[in-house]
């Protein structure tokens, strides 16, 4: 289960830390793809392999079923965690979640984020503001 916040640097070739309680679920294999909200989502193999038949099961006749799967598995690349604890995040995914210097890692129970930390703080600063909103509507769903 991945729970909790995290700030790391990305380095000059690409790389970021993953924290280390981490590290361990995460050295028998990783997937990391575009996200939503320009993040990157991380998930172990075990939950990606779950996610990728889901999508691939999608209807191909609606639109919004094949950008949604074209989004997260063409966008999705292998990753290893070195010794140090690092993956390296391909150029085009760095690109795409407008990855610069600091990036946080935010553990959302089956998956990592992986957010610009600028970018990741007006997300939350917005949700934060929301989030009455957020939890009325939730309630209406049961939760």
């Amino acid at each position: 289960m991945f729970i909790g916040e995290y700030q790391h640097n990305l380095d000059d070739k690409g790389r970021v830390a993953i924290p280390a309680k981490f590290r361990n679920v995460l050295s028998k294999g990783a997937i990391v793809t575009k996200g939503l909200d320009n993040c990157l989502f991380l998930y172990t193999k075990k939950e990606w392999e779950k996610l990728a038949k889901k999508l691939a099961g999608l209807p191909v006749s609606q639109a919004n079923s094949r950008a949604f799967a074209r989004l997260m598995l063409s966008g999705a690349m292998d990753v290893k965690v070195d010794k140090q604890g690092r993956i390296v995040l391909p150029d085009y995914l760095r690109r795409y979640g407008k990855l610069k210097k600091k990036v946080v890692i935010a553990g959302l129970y089956n998956r990592l984020e992986l957010w610009d930390e600028e970018n990741w703080n007006k997300y939350k600063e917005n949700t934060e503001k929301e989030s009455g909103n957020i939890a009325e509507e939730l309630g209406e769903m049961g939760i």
